[in-house]
């Protein structure tokens, strides 16, 4: 999978600038690029539309994305998230979130009357795609992924019949199709780049002829928040991720911290979550944010070590991020959105 991303201008080899910062003096390196992807922008800003348009309560299935700041905000302003469409009033609109939802799900809608928007990620929507594409073809589809995660949940659900779910080693092993000559792989678009290759090299040892998806299905911005990470953290003591326990995105950039030479790293929502014993004899401190994290909260963070001492910042800079995805079609019509 290539570092350079559609959407995407690289930077050329990162630098990391020590400014005026004395060898050994207190320093943070701060990541970018960093938080809000496209997807999640669109996704936030279809429910804010909705709300907008039509007043609330605006329903919304699941998480909008996994951030708690975005969520608590939202519920704050009159949306009421849920757990499955059975939940929302017959009749009511109600919002289907960044991860995605399967055909049962907008059948279910359809069946209830109620009014939809969807603000599926349109790449986790390509990933749909590609598994009617092969399932049409009749191929064994292994979906690399996290087992109960919402986004593979409704990924498999557009093909169930021929999709297996491989999270682990063991899954590997316990993979079965029926022709080895027709099987592919795809995957959850948030996982790391390192694993989701890992799990490739452990199929394709049991299936020599396993396919490869027709373009890389991690996104963009999961790319570009590891090829970050891993520029400054071998230079860091300790690296902190704004991000959400739920948000697999952001967990995977503390993993791959930690792989690529941080001697520490935690996932933070927010900046009074940093236990002050972290510190202790650290100098440099990375900070990123998932892709679901707006960038106040990393400014928060900012602002909370530059009260302890850690106020020369330093930008390290991998890509430069240009993509930007439409708002959903139904809040493009005139009227109301659609039924079902």
């Amino acid at each position: 999978m290539s570092a350079a991303s559609p959407g995407t201008e690289p930077a050329g080899t990162p630098t990391i600038s020590r400014g005026d910062t004395p060898a050994g003096a207190k320093r943070v390196l701060l990541a970018k690029p960093r938080g809000y992807c496209a997807g999640v922008d669109r996704a936030v800003i279809a429910v804010e539309k909705a709300l907008e348009l039509y007043g609330p309560p605006v329903y919304v299935r699941k998480e909008i994305v996994h951030n708690r700041h975005v969520v608590e905000t939202l519920r704050d302003r009159g949306v009421i998230f849920v757990d499955e469409t059975s939940e929302v009033p017959e009749g009511e609109l109600v919002v289907f979130s960044a991860h995605g939802v399967s055909p049962a799900v907008h059948a279910e809608a359809a069946e209830r009357n109620l009014r939809t928007i969807d603000a599926t990620c349109p790449l986790v929507t390509k990933v749909h795609k590609e598994v009617n594409r092969f399932a049409k073809d009749d191929y064994d589809i292994l979906l690399i992924g996290h087992e109960g995660h919402e986004e593979v949940e409704g990924t498999a659900g557009e093909a169930p019949e021929h999709v297996q779910l491989v999270d682990t080693a063991a899954d590997v092993d316990k993979a079965n199709v029926r022709d080895p000559s027709k099987v592919i792989w795809l995957s959850q678009t948030t996982l790391s780049v390192d694993e989701t290759m890992e799990r490739v090299d452990q199929l394709r040892e049991r299936f020599p002829g396993l396919a490869d998806p027709p373009s890389d299905d991690i996104c963009y911005a999961t790319t570009n928040r590891q090829v970050a990470v891993k520029a400054m953290a071998a230079e860091c003591d300790l690296v902190l991720v704004v991000g959400s326990t739920n948000s697999s995105n952001s967990k995977r950039l503390v993993e791959v911290a930690l792989k690529a030479g941080a001697r520490d790293s935690h996932l933070v929502d927010f900046a009074r979550e940093v236990d002050e014993a972290w510190l202790e004899g650290v100098t440099t401190v990375g900070v990123t944010s998932g892709a679901s994290v707006p960038d106040i909260l990393v400014m928060e963070l900012l602002e909370w070590l530059a009260e302890r001492g850690w106020g020369d910042v330093d930008e390290v800079t991998t890509a430069n991020e240009k993509i930007a995805f439409a708002l959903p079609h139904e809040l493009k019509k005139v009227g109301r959105p659609t039924d079902g």
